[in-house]
């Protein structure tokens, strides 16, 4: 029997940067997903089948594939309770090279079929989702919020707190559906990469620093109430606040600029912000402008109430 699970991308709509010490998150599913399907097999084959690389490996060991770390990480932790080898298929509705949480929505959707493979799926979703985060720790040496796997496991609109050494991750799903609207900017830098610039520029003020993510924390948890009560100009105008916050960070520049005012002016949004750590990627709206004249790329996205789903064929 195949094994078909599909997962969301996601979009980070409050809580960039602030999210890593502590402060409130908000993250959001979207209606472009990412397509598994696990074919068993008789011997202890695997192959994958994917836009990033064609992959063929016996179980014992599997061989390294840097394209697909994230994959072959979650085969690795499940390995010993594989019954056999499997064909892996992985198909994805948007571009890897798009802010929409590809590597997430990748290792929510191969950890669900492996385990479904296993026998030892559950219909906890903060289960599914502490062995994700361990999957993305692993890659990324322990590094990684996890706020785009919430999204991708509970869908909708979440809203979340890491883990600290005291307490589980703070995760809840939130009750409005906003309508946005999505501009690809044309470039992006590697979300690693600004955070080590962010870094520089913090040890140089650590104390500033350390005030602007309390002040993003406190943005997010009154859009957090925002979003639960619908209230969408205020929520608007939030998102305008976390912007002026990141620019304070200085992951703005001067194309991402010209994307959030000119979106700003249009009477169809209520408010606009960089989506993601920043230098690049996206511009999120909330609204979606019906006079937008900008050469920059619009993405048809919208914010879908449905996470990870499983099917079996």
């Amino acid at each position: 029997m195949k094994i078909k699970v599909t997962a969301p991308g996601s979009l980070m709509l409050m809580g960039e940067h602030a999210v890593l010490f502590g402060q409130r998150a908000l993250a959001c599913a979207v209606d472009k997903r990412i397509a598994v399907t696990l074919t068993p097999r008789t011997d202890r084959n695997v192959n994958i089948d994917s836009a990033l690389a064609q992959y063929h490996s016996s179980l014992d060991p599997l061989k390294s594939e840097p394209a697909l770390s994230f994959v072959l990480a979650a085969i690795e932790r499940q390995a010993a309770r594989l019954p056999s080898g499997f064909d892996l298929q992985i198909r994805s509705e948007f571009s890897h090279t798009v802010g929409l949480g590809s590597s997430a929505a990748v290792t929510v959707a191969v950890v669900t079929a492996l385990q479904a493979y296993t026998g030892s799926r559950c219909e906890d979703q903060q289960a599914l989702f502490n062995e994700t985060l361990a999957v993305v720790h692993q890659v990324q040496d322990g590094r990684g919020s996890g706020t785009d796997l919430v999204a991708a496991v509970f869908g909708g609109v979440v809203g979340y707190t890491v883990a600290t050494a005291d307490t589980a991750p703070q995760i809840r799903a939130l009750q409005g559906i906003p309508t946005i609207s999505l501009f690809y900017v044309g470039y992006k830098m590697k979300t690693p990469d600004v955070l080590k610039r962010v870094e520089g520029f913090s040890a140089q003020s650590p104390e500033l620093y350390a005030e602007l993510y309390r002040l993003m924390g406190q943005t997010a948890e009154q859009a957090e109430l925002a979003v639960d009560n619908t209230d969408w100009p205020q929520f608007g105008r939030l998102m305008n606040i976390y912007q002026g916050l990141m620019d304070a960070l200085g992951v703005n520049d001067r194309n991402l600029a010209e994307i959030i005012y000119a979106l700003r002016s249009s009477p169809d949004v209520l408010g606009a912000k960089i989506s993601g750590s920043g230098l690049g990627d996206c511009v999120l709206a909330l609204g979606n402008p019906s006079d937008y004249q900008l050469s920059y790329e619009q993405i048809p996205v919208a914010v879908s109430q449905k996470g990870v789903t499983v099917e079996y064929i």
